[in-house]
């Protein structure tokens, strides 16, 4: 499926944080401290200096038995509104932050797409791992990563 066409994976949740959004931006731009938001990244780190579109970040992740890594580029970096970037192959996966000033605070919302479907091995494997529906699993992932990321914006301030 080309990039033109419908996503095979289209997932957004969104939540309210209780924090100035260049404070939340400061928390999901700071590679490092990903494994203490998702339930499913165990270490992220940048792989040079760089920061800002172009900047790539090397990612752990962990479910159930199943662990792999991931290289991510940078595609979007507008301090307190947008961090966005794209997972290499074979995942081929976009991620966004889009951060909204509310009168309560942020409105953080957090979504990935990707446009082909899995490769069958990765498939076999999520299977073996008890993921019988990906998307379900993202979205309540990501879910908990904004939960997450609400109560270290609690705890920090």
């Amino acid at each position: 499926m080309s990039s033109t066409t419908t996503p095979d994976i289209d997932i957004t949740v969104s939540r309210v944080v209780p924090a100035d959004p260049q404070v939340v931006w400061d928390l999901l731009t700071d590679v490092s401290r990903m494994s203490d938001l998702s339930p499913e990244n165990v270490e992220s780190r940048w792989i040079d200096d760089q920061r800002g579109v172009g900047a790539r970040f090397k990612g752990r992740n962990k479910l159930s038995w199943l662990s792999w890594s991931t290289v991510a580029t940078v595609t979007a970096w507008e301090p307190g509104r947008t961090f966005a970037f794209e997972i290499s192959p074979p995942s081929r996966s976009r991620w966004t932050y889009t951060l909204e000033a509310v009168p309560d605070g942020t409105l953080v919302t957090e979504s990935m797409a990707k446009d082909d479907p899995q490769p069958a091995p990765i498939r076999l494997l999520q299977r073996l791992a008890g993921v019988t529906d990906r998307t379900a699993v993202l979205r309540d992932g990501m879910t908990t990563t904004l939960e997450r990321l609400e109560d270290a914006v609690r705890t920090s301030g």
